[in-house]
């Protein structure tokens, strides 16, 4: 290995001890644990050392949520299944589940303000494989309808269930229940047949309405 080799390592290294400390302190303190200054100290550099890295603290929130959107689609890419309302219901469960267990770094994906662009020509390839996973199944049970608007709207009643539950604006024992009864809203009947089975994870889902 060359000495340049070497460093371009070693600072490879660091930025990412960077991105993992930042989401370290957020985890557990809240975004407005990390400041530059906390992160120098905890990672023993200098704060130069550090901006030579990034601009400040709104640049690594931009790296924490890329790192982010990378995990969520391979989350959701994982437990993919051949059957498309089926992986519906397990990529809906999935993405509840990471948005629940990592709350900061949910925050920082779609929370925080940064400047990632969604929805555009300069939208990053993160975003765009995490929104992909789902409008591919999407895509299979819904032919007929705009894939990307179809997808918007199912993302958009996700994000809205994961975030009034964790800001306490819902019942919290029958969030499980909410979330099977939103997909059946997106799952088409003849897809929809075989209903998912509680599995211990809250109790039997409302009845769903017909649909008008």
């Amino acid at each position: 290995m060359t000495a340049q080799e070497r460093r371009e390592r070693e600072r490879a290294a660091r930025h990412q001890m960077i991105i993992d400390t930042a989401r370290e302190v957020a985890e557990a303190e809240g975004w407005d644990a990390v400041t530059t200054r906390r992160l120098a100290e905890r990672i023993e550099y200098s704060q130069p050392v550090l901006y030579s890295h990034f601009s400040g603290k709104d640049a690594i929130v931009r790296a924490v949520a890329l790192q982010g959107f990378d995990e969520l689609a391979e989350v959701l890419r994982v437990v993919r299944r051949p059957d498309p309302a089926e992986a519906l219901r397990r990529m809906a469960y999935a993405y509840h589940d990471f948005a629940l267990r990592q709350p900061a770094l949910y925050d920082a994906m779609f929370v925080l303000s940064t400047d990632l662009a969604f929805g555009a020509p300069d939208t990053p390839e993160p975003l765009r494989a995490a929104f992909a996973e789902l409008g591919e199944v999407v895509a299979e049970l819904a032919p007929d309808h705009d894939t990307e608007t179809y997808t918007e709207v199912l993302w958009s009643a996700l994000h809205g269930l994961v975030t009034l539950g964790r800001s306490d604006r819902l019942r919290a024992d029958v969030h499980h229940q909410r979330l099977d009864l939103m997909l059946e809203r997106f799952i088409p009947p003849a897809s929809g047949s075989r209903r998912r089975k509680s599995s211990g994870r809250g109790a039997n889902p409302a009845p769903v309405p017909d649909r008008p």
